[in-house]
């Protein structure tokens, strides 16, 4: 019955396995780019800020209104007149009727709109950085998520292996017991060491279906959605440092951000002083007024026509608030700059602390497949003197815990120096998105 079992639960891993679609790098990448919401989120808050940069919202262009003005009155009025005349009306009426169309337009408000102009397009640059910035993150996401099921594939087709040679061993101890060489405690440890296999290999399983529930989640779709991936894993073997670095000051979005902050930090310093020249205003209109009064000399008038205007106000004391907005704006520079030379240290520090672990990892790759391969003949070797009576069971399960440990060895390997060229690359903005 117990075997049974076990060559139920293999059929059902092969047909599963079977019924999965093979999710390419490529696809994965296509989808989190159409449907990944900090992506959407990133690409609305771009058209924010192409929608506000224009003339209007700069403040360079006028404002038309239509005007509308009408005033009633009930009183009661009594006047004297110059020759001592009187007069009283009760419940006098009076109205007054007015209405156009006005335009005003700051002509000079000491440059103040030429800087606000350049920094809407300034903020449109930084929304661009930051969309960027969203799509390399995401993307990075994505790839150290699947090469991570590559891993996680590639350490269950170890744990297979190895269930099959111990299936192997169970049968020939079983053999071996039929026939008076071996006594039953070699068979129930082949059992047991059997079932501590299914063991690892079920825990491996419930990582690799966490991990696929991630990648869901990436993609935006549904996390039970079932899938492989192809677990081959390729390092790109000859990434430069100092190109890396040249790319990265170029490319980097978190740099470019950083960047054009400091930039809307000096036009925010001018739109300040330019508070200190004088603003020029335009009016002008064309009105329509009409007015009734029952009692006075002119019970009713009415008139239409053109007419415009020029202001000008200059500061002169608004209780050193002008000084003090200006050196609070200085300050602003002043950490903008900062930030940016922090920035820029931060990022040649993760490249050369990348770029370490990366140099490293290429030679425990070489290391570890080696070792791969003499842990693979090591196992044939001990496997072929078992199953002739020649070794021991402890040396032959040595021999192939030493083959499953190698295996998972080279596996993240090759992993963690993938994942090193992803974050280098990330860094220096030429992940591949497509």
């Amino acid at each position: 019955m117990q075997n049974l079992y076990k060559i139920a639960f293999l059929l059902f891993l092969g047909f599963s396995a079977q019924a999965q679609e093979i999710l390419t790098l490529e696809d994965a990448v296509k989808i989190s780019l159409e449907n990944n919401y900090d992506i959407k989120i990133a690409k609305n808050n771009l058209k924010i800020d192409e929608t506000n940069n224009n003339l209007g919202t700069a403040g360079m262009l006028p404002s038309v209104n239509l005007n509308l003005t009408n005033n009633n009155s009930l009183i009661d009025t009594k006047q004297t007149q110059a020759d001592g005349t009187v007069r009283e009306l009760d419940g006098a009426k009076n109205m007054n009727l007015s209405y156009g169309v006005g335009l005003d337009w700051t002509i000079f408000d000491g440059m103040r709109m030429f800087s606000r102009k350049e920094q809407l397009k300034v903020l449109e640059e930084q929304g661009k950085s930051e969309l960027q910035t969203a799509i390399l993150t995401k993307v990075s996401d994505v790839y150290l998520t699947y090469f991570d099921l590559a891993q996680q594939q590639q350490m269950m087709a170890s744990i297979d292996t190895a269930i099959v040679i111990s299936n192997q061993r169970v049968e020939t101890a079983k053999n071996r017991f039929s026939i008076g060489k071996a006594s039953k405690l070699e068979v129930l440890n082949a059992q047991v060491d059997l079932n501590t296999d299914l063991s690892l290999l079920l825990k491996q399983k419930e990582i690799y279906r966490i991990t696929k529930i991630r990648m869901n989640e990436l993609l935006v779709r549904d996390v039970q959605t079932d899938f492989k991936v192809n677990q081959e894993i390729t390092v790109e073997q000859n990434l430069d440092f100092n190109e890396l670095r040249t790319t990265a000051e170029k490319q980097n979005p978190q740099l470019q951000t950083q960047i054009l902050t400091k930039k809307v930090a000096d036009l925010n310093l001018k739109q300040v002083k330019g508070n200190r020249y004088p603003t020029v205003r335009l009016t002008s209109g064309y009105n329509f007024t009409r007015s009734e009064a029952s009692l006075g000399f002119v019970t009713q008038s009415s008139g239409q026509g053109f007419v415009y205007g020029v202001s000008a106000s200059l500061p002169i004391f608004n209780g050193f608030t002008q000084n003090k907005n200006e050196r609070v704006a200085k300050y602003q520079v002043e950490n903008a700059n900062f930030l940016l030379e922090q920035q820029k240290l931060s990022l040649t520090s993760q490249l050369a602390t990348l770029f370490a672990s990366y140099q490293t990892n290429l030679e425990l790759v070489k290391v570890e497949e080696k070792n791969l391969e003499i842990a693979k003949q090591n196992l044939d070797i001990t496997l072929a003197k078992f199953k002739i009576g020649t070794i021991t069971t402890l040396e032959f399960r040595t021999a192939q815990q030493n083959f499953i440990e190698a295996s998972v060895r080279y596996s993240n390997a090759q992993y963690v120096t993938k994942l090193s060229e992803i974050n280098l690359k990330e860094l220096a903005g030429t992940l591949k998105l497509n």
